[in-house]
């Protein structure tokens, strides 16, 4: 992923952070050095454009879920993007996954309180739909959190 283009594109001073939740490599790019790379292959600024257009909307969307979803909603989202990235299926179609995330940045994630998130998932865990313990987590079936946020999106 590349941080910190938008601001250097906007001039303003980056004020946000990340954090890697796997073995990665980071690279750092001086502000001079993109800035000469920019005068010196406009098409690289088009492809910051698209980029940045790209997160914009992104982060569109990612607005009108919290807006719009319930937290149940929001979490069963969050569950199905974790587990294609981090996750893996058996061959009863059952997925594993073990959350790269604590459940208080699980929450902040999903825009909610930490208490709200344990909530959640006791509800998760009463209604079938997961079973967590510490940060393993089983979904018996994908369809489970399918439904959750198909059902919100019905009313």
């Amino acid at each position: 992923d590349t941080v910190g283009y938008r601001s250097l594109l906007a001039g303003e001073e980056h004020k946000s952070s990340a954090e890697i939740l796997e073995p990665s490599t980071v690279c750092f790019v001086y502000q001079s050095t993109v800035r000469k790379l920019l005068s010196q292959n406009p098409s690289l600024g088009l492809r910051f454009l698209r980029r940045a257009s790209k997160d914009l909307g992104d982060a569109d969307e990612r607005i009108l879920h919290n807006v719009t979803l319930s937290v149940r909603a929001r979490f069963a989202h969050l569950l199905l993007v974790l587990i294609d990235r981090h996750g893996s299926e058996a061959i009863d179609g059952s997925l594993s996954l073990k959350l790269p995330l604590s459940r208080q940045d699980l929450a902040a994630m999903i825009g909610t309180s930490p208490e709200s998130m344990s909530r959640t998932i006791r509800k998760f865990e009463d209604d079938g739909v997961a079973t967590f313990s510490g940060r393993a987590v089983h979904v018996p079936s994908v369809d489970s959190l399918l439904k959750e946020i198909e059902s919100h999106l019905d009313h």
